[in-house]
């Protein structure tokens, strides 16, 4: 990496870092916000792997009752748990009838959207771009469910990086291990891996991940982070942008109130949120303006920046 010295500032010639400036009296300028969704009743209404059993033809109340429920009581981890069953009751069935990788795509793009969530996208780009053409948005997903369903939405396109659980297939394409999970702790490691800028799921990169690295090396400070959630599994997201001062958004559904949430939850002060909205992400929404004015106040504090630096 080279440097050019001019003025006092420090310019980072990196093809990887080029949002990034530093003055050794202000604070770093990096020109990228990320925004980080939960799948599962934040980006849709319902449970999908709740939709997946149902597809599958498998009533959810019942697997649960009869199957995940006895191993969870025996310690089992519920993830590993409602994936084991799923394995064992595709591999009881006939070949030609067991769940596959395309079964599974074929439920991604089926899954029905909360209201607004195929525009609001493309509205907040507008919104960045109104404050500031030279600041970059990016959007992840973060799931506790199967990510080959969400990976196969018709918003799936629009996200940089998608993460969560996912299984391994035999060679007919039908499930036959879990090969990643995806606990509530575990979803706040990707938050670090979005902020360093560490793009593989390679585990020999996982070692990258809690080192401490020199402000020039991130790619997105954690305080230009916004996730949006709905509920438990969210919340040790909510604490570590807590932490770094970005911005946390709950979400609940419209037909419940946001102080029964809160009351749910527990949330603690650590984990509080800057709001929480109906699930609804049409123009004019709670939610819309939520996340408008989290983008916007983020661009201001970029542009505030850039100032600082003479741009």
């Amino acid at each position: 990496m080279t440097k050019k010295i001019e003025k006092g500032n420090i310019t980072l010639k990196n093809k990887a870092r080029k949002n990034y400036t530093m003055n050794r009296a202000t604070h770093p300028v990096y020109n990228r916000i990320a925004i980080v969704f939960d799948f599962d009743e934040t980006l849709i209404p319902d449970d999908s792997f709740q939709v997946l059993l149902a597809d599958f033809g498998i009533d959810p109340k019942i697997f649960k009752h009869e199957k995940t429920e006895p191993l969870t009581e025996k310690g089992w981890d519920k993830y590993l748990a409602k994936a084991y069953r799923l394995i064992q009751a595709s591999q009881q069935r006939e070949k030609g009838k067991r769940l596959t990788k395309q079964k599974i795509a074929e439920v991604g793009k089926k899954l029905r959207l909360l209201a607004g969530v195929p525009e609001m996208f493309d509205r907040l780009r507008d919104c960045v771009a109104k404050e500031d053409t030279s600041i970059e948005i990016e959007f992840y997903l973060i799931t506790g469910g199967f990510v080959e369903i969400a990976q196969n939405t018709s918003i799936a396109h629009h996200f940089k990086k998608m993460w969560g659980c996912a299984f391994s297939y035999n060679e007919a394409g039908e499930i036959d291990f879990i090969k990643t999970q995806m606990t509530h702790t575990e979803k706040t490691r990707y938050l670090f891996y979005i902020s360093k800028g560490i793009d593989s799921d390679i585990n020999k990169d996982l070692i990258y991940n809690y080192r401490d690295l020199p402000v020039n090396k991130l790619r997105i400070p954690l305080n230009q982070v916004i996730y949006v959630g709905d509920g438990t599994s969210d919340i040790p997201c909510f604490s570590v942008l807590n932490e770094h001062h970005g911005i946390a958004i709950g979400i609940h559904k419209e037909d419940s109130h946001a102080k029964e949430w809160e009351h749910r939850e527990k949330i603690a002060a650590s984990q509080r949120i800057v709001n929480i909205a109906p699930a609804n992400y049409s123009e004019n929404s709670e939610l819309m303006r939520s996340l408008s004015l989290s983008v916007e106040r983020i661009c201001k504090q970029i542009k505030l920046r850039q100032l600082s630096q003479g741009e």
